[in-house]
């Protein structure tokens, strides 16, 4: 049975990678959706074109600012890898807006890891294999080994000290409201990527 289930997530995975985007390509979609008022997602409103209006930006500047400590640079530069890193994404999600341009970066670094984005409502069933908590939440990595075509590990959808964050204001308050996804976004800005380079480099 394992290997049936195995082999089913390897397939969705070939699948969503043939519709897949390049990082470049992920945020020219997002852009051109933008002309029109739109965001990526089988939903539309007002409100997720403004969120992907935000995420727009914020993708922008962390490509002109953002940098990778010297020591996770050579890590990440020497490792003898053949991954894709598939990446489930929407133009509206505010921590892929700060997470994918991390990625883009320290996939930069090494010519083994092929850093592919999916939207999440155009894939489904993969979506259905990678839930956090029984949720769809993103963004979500999964890192694929090509040529054993198997998953050997997957992260998200936040870095590690955010997710405690967020699990311990839970705890306390019962739920995320307006003020905590205000400091959640100080909290990315002030890290600037190094917790998100620091987990990925544990599951190199």
């Amino acid at each position: 049975m394992k290997n049936t289930t195995l082999k089913s997530v390897s397939a969705y995975i070939e699948e969503g990678i043939k519709k897949s985007y390049t990082y470049q390509g992920y945020k020219d979609l997002v852009s051109s959706l933008l002309a029109d008022g739109k965001s990526t997602g089988h939903e539309q409103s007002e409100a997720l074109a403004n969120y992907s209006m935000l995420n727009d930006r914020r993708m922008k500047r962390w490509d002109k600012t953002l940098k990778i400590n010297e020591s996770v640079s050579n890590v990440f530069s020497n490792a003898d890898l053949d991954i894709t890193w598939v990446v489930l994404s929407e133009g509206w999600c505010g921590d892929a807006a700060h997470v994918l341009p991390v990625l883009n970066k320290l996939a930069g670094l090494n010519k083994g890891i092929d850093l592919k984005i999916v939207l999440r409502d155009d894939n489904e069933e993969l979506m259905n294999n990678f839930l956090t908590n029984g949720g769809k939440s993103i963004p979500k990595l999964i890192i694929y080994d090509n040529k054993k075509q198997e998953v050997v590990n997957s992260w998200g959808p936040r870095p590690s000290v955010a997710t405690q964050m967020v699990n311990d204001y839970k705890e306390k308050h019962g739920g995320l409201d307006p003020q905590f996804k205000e400091d959640l976004q100080l909290w990315y800005n002030k890290d600037k990527g190094a917790t998100i380079a620091e987990d990925l480099l544990k599951l190199l």
